[in-house]
């Protein structure tokens, strides 16, 4: 499994995919061929069909400054995987100096085609997630401890990092009204949801809308090509740090407390990346909603002292009841259903760990055992729910002109 390094990334949005994926691929490309005069960068499936919306021409023009970088959108070809782009370099004379393929893989991750196993750098020794709680255990210890034990020494400083960008990009999130960019003309209502006087509003549903305010806040951000954290990507992003930046604000938690539920849910994040996907356009929303549910879900056990079997619990419930959930963008932007998909989804993330606290000792499904249903799920979904924009709610709503 990897580090929670390549899970948690710090960027900006839209989406981690489509765009820091693709920056990714384009600063390696253009340390190889430093004396290029200009770049020439092919898009294929997904990132074709729905690049414009995802800005993922103005992220690679803007990797290649002060290179100039020409960027075509080719729906037509197939390609193995669904975020395949071609990057060229040439010389002032137009002379062809280098070509590379590249894989974006799912949350801000590349790979170079045909290289996959050459790319992947293990940091844990497990296969799953059964093999984790094994191995706690066997040393009597919590499952954040594992993230310790196989991570480098810097790892608490990174998960902290992480944490405070989740807060600070909800703050800028609750403070920005507005238009968000594209032509759907969606408005920011993160501001609304938490400043909102409801007549008669009971706590408990005062508390539900302001974890859907903190989730709104980082999903706009994010849509508006703001900085975010992948959790696990930056289309799901909005669901943890809502998650988090709640109940740490009314239980007081301590940032170590919220550093070691980012390690769980971490944990949780790279068993699916290892397993199956957390992308959209290889396996659904299934893949980045539900996985960013599941990561939630169990980092609120770790929150409140649960134990090994009812965390995975938790997560297994989170993901199981979003199997099948499609990836439809409106426009091909992350804005319709993306931004309340979140909201829902951090909403789902507490009921699983509530759930889970109770009935942990009558499951009978692991957790490993849905991720790989997710996998299967999302391979057998028709590539038209696949984040191409070309099925689902994108194809229906006519309202984007």
């Amino acid at each position: 499994m990897e580090s929670l390094r390549e899970l948690f990334k710090i960027g900006k949005g839209p989406s981690s995919s489509h765009t820091m994926g693709p920056v990714r691929a384009a600063e390696a490309f253009r340390s190889k061929y430093p004396e290029a005069a200009r770049f020439r960068a092919v898009l294929y499936g997904s990132l074709a069909l729905t690049g414009k919306g995802h800005l993922t021409d103005a992220a690679l023009v803007e990797a290649f400054l002060p290179k100039p970088c020409e960027v075509v959108f080719d729906a037509e070809r197939e390609c193995a995987h669904p975020n395949t782009l071609d990057l060229e370099a040439y010389d002032g004379a137009g002379v062809p100096l280098g070509r590379e393929t590249y894989l974006s893989v799912g949350g801000g991750t590349i790979r170079v085609a045909g290289e996959e196993a050459a790319e992947r750098k293990e940091v844990y020794p497990f296969r799953n997630f059964s093999e984790i709680m094994a191995y706690c255990r066997e040393k009597d210890v919590p499952l954040d401890r594992v993230v310790f034990d196989f991570e480098d020494e810097g790892i608490g400083d990174f998960l902290l990092h992480v944490w405070h960008s989740m807060r600070e990009t909800i703050l800028r999130g609750l403070t920005t009204d507005g238009v968000l960019p594209g032509t759907l003309g969606v408005e920011r209502k993160a501001k609304m949801l938490f400043e909102a006087r409801v007549e008669d509003e009971e706590p408990e549903q005062r508390e539900k809308r302001h974890i859907c305010a903190f989730a709104f806040a980082t999903s706009e951000e994010n849509a508006g090509g703001g900085t975010i954290v992948t959790a696990p990507t930056c289309g799901a992003s909005g669901v943890l740090p809502a998650v988090l930046y709640y109940l740490s604000h009314k239980h007081g938690f301590s940032d170590r407390r919220v550093v070691a539920a980012l390690a769980v849910a971490g944990l949780v994040g790279v068993t699916v990346k290892r397993n199956a996907s957390v992308s959209g356009a290889e396996a659904g929303c299934q893949a980045e909603v539900g996985t960013a549910t599941a990561m939630a879900a169990a980092a609120v056990c770790r929150l409140f002292g649960a134990g090994i079997d009812e965390t995975e619990y938790a997560a297994e419930i989170a993901l199981e009841h979003q199997l099948g959930l499609t990836c439809d963008p409106v426009g091909g932007y992350v804005q319709i259903p993306c931004i309340e998909r979140n909201a829902v989804a951090s909403l789902r993330a507490m009921s699983a760990a509530s759930l889970s606290k109770v009935l942990s000792g009558t499951r009978k499904i692991s957790f490993d055992t849905v991720v790989e249903t997710m996998y299967e799920t999302g391979r057998d979904l028709s590539a038209r729910y696949r984040e191409t924009s070309k099925g689902g709610l994108a194809a229906v709503y006519k309202g984007c002109g």
